[in-house]
């Protein structure tokens, strides 16, 4: 009865915290257009297809001619109210690689850095998307195909954006000046979207950067 005694008044060591987490919306105002081209339907659909029968789409066939406001239409990521957005994971994925800038582990950033959703897309309703404050525009460039044959890409362009990021955090990671910080670093340095300096495939067009315009907890 004793030891009984003794081993329920002994205090228990505890080595892991509950998850405790802060949250702040921030103002961001673009400083370079934001251009966006959502993953192709017809690609997609051309994957599917060699997925369930074994066999790619044929190229002999010939191909549907499309209007450029048609493939301009399609880059673009609509909700269900009928507004323009970006991928919510854009920011969190910039936010995660600009922790290279600081030396800080970006495996731990994954756990740690979560972008909240405005609303979702109309097409796809599992992506996730943060609202855009600015009109579209249809931006046609020339682009190169990885045989380098030229061709011209169709894309939506936001000039003069703006849009509200809500983000939620590891407050045992880090604090609000951190995430401060790291999201001004991905407005400077980091970008998000086509063209951003961090492409994985070019160095970028300079596109995607933005500045912090105000903070609400």
């Amino acid at each position: 009865m004793e030891s009984e005694k003794k081993q329920s008044t002994a205090k228990q060591e505890v080595k892991i915290q509950p998850p405790d987490f802060g949250y702040a919306e921030f103002s961001i105002l673009g400083a370079a257009p934001l251009v966006i081209r959502r993953f192709s339907a017809k690609t997609k659909a051309e994957m599917k297809q060699k997925m369930e029968t074994g066999k790619p789409a044929s190229s002999k066939r010939d191909r549907r001619p499309k209007e450029t406001d048609e493939l301009y239409n399609e880059a673009r990521y609509i909700s269900k109210q009928g507004w323009d957005g970006f991928h919510a994971g854009s920011i969190r994925n910039a936010m995660i690689s600009a922790c290279r800038l600081v030396n800080f582990k970006m495996t731990l950033a994954k756990l740690s850095i979560f972008v909240e959703a405005d609303g979702w897309d109309a097409k796809e309703p599992q992506i996730p998307l943060v609202r855009i404050y600015g009109d579209p525009a249809k931006q046609e460039d020339m682009a190169r195909v990885e045989t380098g044959q030229p061709y011209v890409t169709v894309r939506a362009a936001y000039h003069g954006w703006k849009a509200k990021v809500r983000i939620r955090w590891d407050r045992g990671q880090f604090t609000l000046t951190d995430i401060t910080n790291l999201l001004a670093r991905v407005g400077l340095q980091v970008g998000i979207c086509e063209g951003r300096p961090d492409s994985k495939n070019s160095a970028g067009m300079g596109w995607g950067l933005f500045e912090i315009e105000g903070t609400a907890q």
